[in-house]
C-alpha cells in the first residue's frame, strides 16, 4: 500500500510562510487524487486543499484560498503545500492524504482513504 510522510512543519511567526512536502512511496502509480487536511487543537478535521491527480486541477478552503497553493510532482512522488501569510488560526497538524485509486478529485476530508503522520504546524502571535 501507499505510505505518506509530512514534513516541513515547524514554529513560524504571524505573516510568515512555511512549505509542507508529502512524500509518497510504495505502491504509488494509482491515479489517487491527494490533498492536505488539517486538526488544530480542539477541533474537527479540516480540508485544506486538494489536487486532482494530474495536478491541473485545486480545490482550496476559504480559510486558506489566496493563502496556500498546493502542487504535486509525480515524477518525484510529492505533494507540496506552499503556506504564506500565516495567522494563528492555521496552527494545526497537518496531514497529507490520498484518496482511492480511482483518481477522484476529492473536497472533503472524509473522502481520503490514506493518510500521514502528520506535521506539526505552530504560528506565533
Amino acid at each position: 500500500q501507499v505510505q505518506l510522510v509530512e514534513s516541513g512543519g515547524g514554529l513560524v511567526q504571524a505573516g510568515g510562510s512555511l512549505r509542507l512536502s508529502c512524500l509518497a512511496s510504495g505502491r504509488t502509480s494509482s491515479n489517487r487524487a491527494m490533498g492536505w487536511v488539517r486538526q488544530g487543537p480542539g477541533k474537527e478535521r479540516e480540508f485544506v486543499a486538494g489536487i486532482s491527480w494530474r495536478g491541473s486541477i485545486t480545490f482550496y478552503a476559504d480559510s486558506v484560498k489566496g493563502r496556500f497553493t498546493l502542487s504535486r510532482d509525480n515524477g518525484k512522488n510529492t505533494m507540496y503545500l506552499q503556506m504564506n501569510s500565516l495567522t494563528a488560526d492555521d496552527t494545526a497538524v497537518y496531514y497529507c492524504a490520498a484518496g482511492p485509486t480511482s483518481g477522484r478529485m476529492i473536497t472533503t476530508a472524509k473522502d481520503y482513504s490514506v493518510w500521514g503522520q502528520g506535521t506539526q504546524v505552530t504560528v506565533s502571535s
